[in-house]
């Protein structure tokens, strides 16, 4: 953490530094650049574990497949040599269950050394002890938010000089280490950010917005963030909050704004719950907002993924992901939340324990905001259409075989593997989704099929039914009403405004010199951010 950033924010304040209990660690940079990471983190863990001394070694790689692929080719290679010390190979990763994940915490078995293939979770949530060998391959995978078509990115990006000491610090917990860095030192010196890219500059911030609202904050672009988001970024959240009708014309906070203000989730989903209520799908609606609020709940084993996949379909409702979520959790239910069950069908019962906590949660804020909690029994098409009353701005249109295109934006859209929509020998024309993620192509997460009248009812501002007899003239007519009554409103709010600022001028009282955090930062709000 940088701590100067943080005491001139705060008006120079003092800092402290408490020293942790770390012993020295020598890096070691490549002499050359290295071209397959995977391979030249095999190679130097196969060096290490050739040599006589002790310690375990600890692999630091992008995600779950590079994860997979190394601990292969390493179990590979040590088969082939003779005679060569027994090593654990070990992965760990986020979907990976409970049970195998613990197994890094174990002692491995006297006179063996134990290899330990990880993402940057083991960077500072987990310290395991023991190791004296880290290896760093210089990536990791960043989730980066772009405004622009509402997509969000997750790539392997270069991982920041920050970042490299923090890994390379894992090897001196428990005693003397080394850490083997993949990359030169030219590059550590002269192609790292000294810095990662802070979240709240690759994020979508219509949560924050919509939180700095209910605390009467008016303007956004001029408030003093840390680390100032991108304006285009704080502009199409407020433009999706306005949308969902949480803002008014003017950027003020509405009394459903108020409201969705009230619960820790995004506001889709917010707006999802309130709308279930009048809709009377609400206890069907809250198992789905809390099934979306974890990780994935699917486990797919390596070397049993068909298995697995047969066992999911069994779940699937064909026209909709968000409804398979709710009969799983049903089917969960049925079975009296048992662990052993989510085990049998390839389920984290971990994700599931949590879902139902935070079910629990947001039954309570519900209750709080005195929405009834009601069941629409088998009646699905109402739950459909409360997806769709909350996602309507993130709708696509079917193009081709398989291939969707947003409605707004004519982004090309396509339905993930995983989705119950997928393979289907007919597709629905019209479908809307949870988020849109960039990976090797540009992937809808959590989709569900919809009618093209209800995109039409509920989000009017976009979509609308083509009616014969009605003229090119009239819809003009319309359009230029509408404009009259938004341009209205907004001369009343700053009239408003106007006379608010004039009241708060005559009752100003003397001013007194008070450090105020945030004094040293630049005001200017970036226009755009990019990597």
């Amino acid at each position: 953490m940088d701590s100067s950033k943080f005491a001139t924010f705060f008006g120079n304040v003092p800092t402290f530094t408490i020293p942790g209990r770390t012993f020295p660690v020598e890096t070691f940079f490549a002499k050359n650049v290295c071209e397959d990471y995977v391979d030249g983190a095999v190679k130097q863990a196969l060096q290490i574990h050739l040599q006589p001394d002790e310690g375990d070694i600890l692999i630091f790689m992008p995600g779950q497949e590079d994860i997979e692929v190394t601990c292969e080719v390493l179990t590979e290679r040590l088969g082939d040599l003779d005679a060569a010390p027994p090593l654990t190979v070990l992965p760990i990763y986020s979907q990976l269950p409970a049970d195998l994940q613990a197994k890094i915490f174990q002692r491995a078995p006297p006179g063996q050394r134990k290899c330990i293939v990880a993402t940057n979770i083991a960077e500072t949530s987990l310290t395991v002890d023991g190791i004296m060998y880290v290896i760093d391959c210089g990536y990791c995978k960043l989730k980066v938010y772009n405004p622009r078509i509402g997509m969000d990115a997750l790539q392997i990006y270069p991982v920041s000089q920050a970042n490299a000491r923090q890994r390379a610090g894992r090897a001196g917990r428990t005693g003397p280490g080394k850490a083997f860095c993949l990359y030169t030192q030219r590059q550590f010196q002269h192609e790292l950010l000294s810095a990662t890219v802070p979240e709240i500059q690759r994020t979508n911030l219509a949560n924050t917005v919509l939180l700095l609202k209910s605390l009467g904050v008016e303007d956004l672009l001029a408030f003093h963030f840390m680390d100032p988001p991108p304006q285009d970024t704080i502009l199409n959240s407020m433009y999706q909050l306005w949308i969902l009708g949480a803002l008014d014309g003017t950027g003020a906070l509405t009394p459903l704004g108020r409201q969705m203000a009230e619960f820790p989730l995004d506001p889709p989903q917010c707006h999802m719950l309130i709308v279930s209520a009048q809709m009377g799908c609400s206890a069907e609606v809250l198992i789905i907002v809390s099934m979306l609020s974890v990780p994935t709940v699917f486990y797919r084993p390596q070397g049993r993924e068909e298995e697995s996949d047969s066992v999911k379909e069994k779940f699937q409702v064909p026209e909709s992901d968000h409804l398979t979520l709710l009969h799983l959790y049903n089917q969960w239910k049925s079975n009296n939340y048992s662990s052993s069950w989510c085990t049998e069908h390839f389920v984290h019962a971990k994700a599931m324990r949590k879902v139902r906590e935070v079910r629990q949660q947001l039954k309570d804020i519900l209750q709080q905001q005195r929405l009834p909690l009601l069941s629409c029994g088998t009646d699905w098409d109402t739950v459909r259409k409360c997806i769709c009353s909350a996602y309507f701005q993130q709708a696509a249109r079917l193009k081709g075989i398989g291939e969707y295109v947003n409605c707004r934006t004519g982004m090309p859209c396509h339905l993930h593997p995983t989705s119950a929509l997928f393979g289907l020998g007919n597709s629905p024309d019209y479908v809307v989704y949870h988020e849109l993620m960039m990976t090797s192509k540009e992937y809808m997460h959590c989709v569900t099929a919809v009618d093209g009248r209800w995109l039409a009812e509920l989000g009017p501002m976009f979509f609308s039914v083509k009616e014969t007899g009605k003229t090119n003239r009239d819809k003009r007519k319309e359009a230029a009403v509408h404009l009259q009554r938004m341009e209205e409103e907004m001369k009343e709010a700053e009239h408003k405004m106007a006379e608010e600022k004039k009241k708060k001028d005559q009752d100003v009282p003397v001013k007194q010199e008070v450090a105020t955090p945030g004094l040293a930062t630049p005001k200017r709000t970036p226009h755009r951010f990019g990597l």
